[in-house]
């Protein structure tokens, strides 16, 4: 690949880490809805195999989430809009998903991976462009059967994805009636056990593979990881504090329209590969 070729891709690696931080920030989301897309374009524009790089996409980002959550969290503790009985309580159940998914992925098709992540963008996204999002009209389980299910399912679906879990996580924390705010900062914190543990379950499932990117352990790639987090660490506080200065109503059809778009893109990859 030319001088020119691996300009433009470190620049698209630099906005991606910039914009990924900002909407982890902002939206609660860990930037995967950002860097899943743009990492997959960038590993298919390598010339890298379509079977594995949603996969590595996938991985990658998560490792990403693992630092972008991290500052997101703080940010966001900071102004009290982390509710910690949550965390706490549905914290085992969220490594438990991530665990199953990320071994689980090395088995399943490429397409299912971007299926799912436009289907659950899609979902979400209709979810909080309605007129008056849902309401359970009772607390978030934090024990009990639903107090297992509830985040075992956001986590494990939010792995094959490849994001933090706000996608799925902000729209169930406000539809049990949670505060916008207070969903998204309580989101980016159950993204880390969400990533962590993910990353590292896709590290063991894709060993051994062949036609990975260099540097990668696993469907990790490095080279992504360590051009993309770096940014998206120094450009989440500012989504953070973007986040306490907009109104909740605005803030909920924003990333509404964030992730139909998204959703809407990952599905054309789908059905593209699939016909």
């Amino acid at each position: 690949m030319d001088t020119a070729a691996l300009v433009n891709l470190g620049l698209a690696l630099a906005f991606g880490g910039c914009f990924g931080g900002l909407m982890a920030g902002l939206l609660g989301v860990g930037g995967g809805i950002v860097f899943v897309p743009i990492l997959f374009a960038i590993l298919n524009y390598m010339g890298y195999d379509l079977a594995i790089t949603m996969h590595l996409s996938v991985a990658s980002s998560l490792c990403i989430i693992i630092l972008t959550s991290i500052s997101s969290v703080r940010a966001h503790h900071r102004k009290g809009a982390v509710d910690l009985a949550i965390v706490r309580a549905w914290a085992p159940w969220v490594i438990a998903g991530a665990v199953i998914g990320g071994l689980l992925a090395r088995v399943l098709d490429a397409s299912v991976l971007t299926g799912v992540f436009g289907v659950v963008a899609l979902l979400a996204a209709a979810n909080l462009m309605l007129p008056k999002t849902y309401d359970l009209k009772r607390p978030a389980p934090t024990t009990g059967i639903l107090g297992a299910i509830i985040p075992t399912s956001i986590s494990f679906v939010s792995t094959l994805m490849g994001i933090g879990g706000g996608s799925i996580s902000v729209p169930t924390l406000t539809a049990f009636g949670v505060p916008v705010h207070r969903a998204v900062g309580t989101s980016a914190a159950i993204g880390f056990f969400i990533a962590l543990p993910g990353a590292l379950a896709f590290m063991i499932s894709g060993l051994g593979l062949e036609g990975r990117p260099p540097i990668s352990l696993g469907y990790v790639n490095f080279v992504a990881v360590v051009l993309v987090a770096p940014l998206s660490v120094l450009f989440a506080p500012l989504g953070a504090r973007l986040a306490h200065a907009l109104d909740p109503l605005w803030l909920k059809r924003a990333f509404g329209v964030f992730l139909a778009f998204n959703g809407v893109r990952m599905l054309w990859t789908t059905f593209s590969a699939v016909l």
